[in-house]
Formats: C-alpha cells, structure tokens, sequence
C-alpha cells in the first residue's frame, strides 16, 4: 500500500514538472513572438547624410531602409545643406528632417545644446518617436538629440564609427565630450571588436552596454565586371577621403616611388578633401598626368565603375574603425592592399586582403606582393569573391542583430531627472549638470507654451495602391 502511494507522489511530481516545463516553453514563445512583432518608431540623428557622401551617411541610409523593410517606422533628422531645408522623402518614404541649422566646422553644427530644443522636440513629438538612434561621435547634432530624447523619456542608442587616440589635445577633448554625452546613454554599437575596446576605454562606458555590430555592403550594387579592365596596365584604385587621417601624405611618397619601378601601372583616385592639392603638387612635380587620374568627389552609384576598372585596390588609412571600402572593393573583385590599423584586420580574411604596417617601405612591399601575384596568375576568382563577401556581410543580418538591441532597450525601465543627473556626475563635470538642469526646464517651458496635445502627428508613409481598371473599363 505504501509502495502504491509512492508510486502515485512520484507520478504526480512527474506530471508537475511536465506541466512547468511546458507553461515555461509557453511563455519563451509568447516573449519570442512579442519581440518579433513589436515595431518601432526611430529617429536616426547625425550631421553626416545625403547629400554628402561617407561610410556614416551610407550605413545610415542603408540601415533606415532595411529596418523599414522589417516594418519600422524611421525618420532621419540632419541639418541643412545649401537650398536642401525642410522635409524631404527618399527611396521607399524614407522622410528626413533638414533642419535649419547652420554648419560651424567640417559638416557639423555648433554645438549649442539649448538653441535647437524647440525643433527637435517638435520632430520627435510629431513623430511619436520611441528611440533616438545617434551616430559618429564627431556629431554634435547627434548628441543634441539624445540629449533631449533622454531628457523627453525616449531610449537612446550611439552607435560609434571612429577610433580615437589619447594623447593629442583634440582627442582629450573629443573623449572627455564624449564620456559626458554616453554617461546616461541606453546603449552603444560599435562596428568592430577594436572600436568596442576603444569606445570603452575612452568613454569610460561599461562593456556590458557596448554590441558590436558590422557594417554591411549591398553586394547586388557591387558586381565584377573584369571586361572593364584595361589588360596594359596594372590599375591601382584609391576610394577615399583625402584628408590626414586617410593616409594621403603616405599616397603621395608611394605614388611615385612605384610608377618609377614599374612602366605599366597607373592609379585611379576616386575622392576630394583638403589634401588633394598635395597629390596634385606630386603628379606635376613627376610629370605623371597621364598614370595618375583625380576623378574627384563622386556619387555613391559611380564607385562600382571606377572600382571595375581597377585591379588592385590601395587602402592607406591611418586609424579606421572599420573600412566599408575595402568590402565594396573585395566585393567587385580586387585584390585588396591595406593598412593594418584599427578594426581592419577583423574585415577580411586573410587570403582576400594583404595586410601591410603603416609606413612607406611596408606599402609598396604589399603592392609589389600583389602586382606580382597577379602576373603570375595567383588570384582569387573576382566573382567567387563576390560570392564570399555575400555571404560574409549582408543588410538584413545586421538590420536583425541591431533590432536586438532596440527590442532590449524598449524594455528598460524609464530614468528620471534626478536619475539621469545622477549618471551624469560619474563623468566628473558637475557644470553640464546646470546644462541638462536648463534642457530641462526650457523643456518644461515649451510644454506650457505648446502643449504635446496641440502637435499635430505626422501620418505614416504608406505606398499609393494603383487602382487597376476593370474588365468593363477602358484603358487610356
């Protein structure tokens, strides 16, 4: 008897835990479900858009359209270029605020924290955004507008494009800023394992808040085309800015040193910047108009061309957290010679790229290896390539890794002042907590001057349904 109801409190305990295990499937799903159908409302903020061209501008667009795509909704907000103020919609209802903001030093606008509050509070309400995505640390605008995000009670992410030193008084500068704008942020993404270390070091953010997520190329832009190329010559491509930090002074020593070594190689420089006049100063100086080509600032559309021209493609970057052009270029099937700086080494594997030290003796070392590789048939397949960098890199991957992180940081709990100033006095400069104190009164301010329920919210972008004649109808 009492074998049996032993036997009966095991069965009993057995079907317990059966039914614990399934309520806890049950409720991983339901939580699995609801993050796959929560849909957002971001707000992209960063100096850096179209119609300037850049890594930042393209990862941007390109996120925006694929977060779109998954059923978001993502406006961007930027500030004026030239006649281009006001809304404007780009391809698939992508609308972007262009503010009336002049631009005080290298694209960016003053960084005046209270004068653009009325605005920007304005868009986000209009809006209803939910989370204000910053980019680059370099945009004043987009600490702006986290700033007052966080301040409104909206999630903020950053995500961090760049890699800075610690020793130049830009760079004190710059990090200090930027430990302050970070210390009550939600989140922050970084394109590469070397960022992440870098962001963590010098913004003083805990790691656990910091995701790497890649950048991505579109690949179906960047198709080989080898019958472009010119068999007499062996081409060299440059992609870039020409500024310092890009590694233009390096350009300028190697270009000649090489053309003098070899009678059929030329190079194509696709970019502008302020140090252009110095590879010009070099080709008149070696009288090399005819092997070294300055096309000058381009459309994003037009890299794939000069790209397929080439067969080789020189990357000369002093710091880079991560080089988008190198993927585009490996993409279309060059062989790829590069600074090995920052996050470059993590881009790549190794038998796509020819990683070289940062000096002039180490570059021309690289290009040789891969001029002589390429006489004597030793290449990769342009379009197995392709196919690899496909594979290695892709939109909607990364759009999926950073809804991760927006779905993470929707379930947050909401900061209040006196929270927010809190995380602010860790960063040791009690004086921005009267800025934030002043955002927060203006912004108290303007809700008694314009109250939130007198904005008038913007309609989603949807797609015109053609109507379709009918079979009674003619057709004009």
């Amino acid at each position: 008897m009492c074998r049996e109801l032993s036997n009966t409190s095991d069965v009993l305990n057995y079907i317990q835990r059966i039914a614990r295990i399934i309520l806890l499937h049950e409720t991983c799903f339901n939580l699995i479900v609801n993050m796959n159908i929560i849909k957002h409302k971001i707000c992209m903020v960063s100096d850096f858009f179209y119609p300037n061209m850049g890594g930042v501008e393209e990862h941007i667009f390109n996120l925006s359209q694929c977060l779109m795509e998954l059923g978001h909704k993502v406006v961007v907000l930027t500030h004026s270029y030239g006649d281009r103020i006001g809304v404007r919609y780009m391809t698939n209802g992508l609308k972007v605020y262009y503010i009336p903001v002049k631009v005080f030093y290298n694209q960016c606008v003053l960084p005046t924290m209270i004068c653009s509050i009325p605005l920007i509070r304005y868009i986000f309400l209009r809006e209803e955004i939910q989370i204000v995505h910053g980019h680059s640390a370099f945009s004043a605008l987009a600490h702006e507008g986290m700033l007052i995000g966080r301040l409104m009670g909206l999630k903020t992410i950053f995500t961090d494009h760049s890699l800075f030193g610690f020793a130049d008084a830009s760079a004190i500068l710059t990090n200090k800023f930027l430990e302050i704008s970070l210390a009550d942020c939600n989140h922050c993404i970084c394109v590469s394992h070397t960022g992440k270390e870098n962001t963590v070091l010098r913004a003083k953010v805990l790691k656990e808040k910091v995701s790497v997520i890649p950048n991505a190329v579109d690949t179906t832009l960047f198709m080989p085309d080898i019958s472009k190329r010119d068999d007499n010559f062996i081409t060299i491509v440059i992609v870039s800015r020409l500024v310092y930090r890009k590694g233009v002074d390096l350009l300028a020593r190697i270009i000649p040193d090489l053309c003098s070594r070899y009678k059929n190689v030329q190079f194509l420089i696709a970019g502008d910047g302020p140090k252009r006049w110095l590879i010009e100063e070099v080709r008149e100086r070696n009288l090399l108009q005819h092997r070294v080509t300055l096309l000058g600032s381009l459309e994003h559309s037009q890299i794939r061309h000069v790209l397929n021209k080439g067969h080789i493609f020189l990357n000369t970057s002093l710091t880079e957290a991560y080089c988008m052009a190198i993927v585009e270029a490996a993409s279309c099937g060059l062989q790829v010679v590069s600074t090995k700086v920052g996050g470059i080494p993590e881009v790549l594997p190794p038998d796509l790229i020819y990683l070289v030290e940062p000096t002039v003796p180490a570059l021309i070392s690289g290009l040789e290896s891969a001029i002589a590789d390429y006489k004597e048939g030793n290449t990769r397949c342009p379009f197995e390539m392709h196919r690899r960098i496909s594979l290695f890199y892709n939109w909607f991957n990364i759009t999926k890794r950073t809804e991760i992180v927006y779905n993470l940081v929707k379930q947050e709990n909401k900061k209040n002042l006196g929270q927010q100033l809190a995380s602010y006095v860790q960063s040791g400069v009690l004086a921005y907590l009267l800025v934030v104190s002043l955002c927060y009164i203006i912004l108290q301010i303007l809700e008694i001057l314009v109250p939130q329920k007198y904005i008038d919210i913007a309609k989603d972008y949807a797609e015109i349904n053609v109507i379709q004649p009918r079979g009674d109808e003619k057709e004009d």
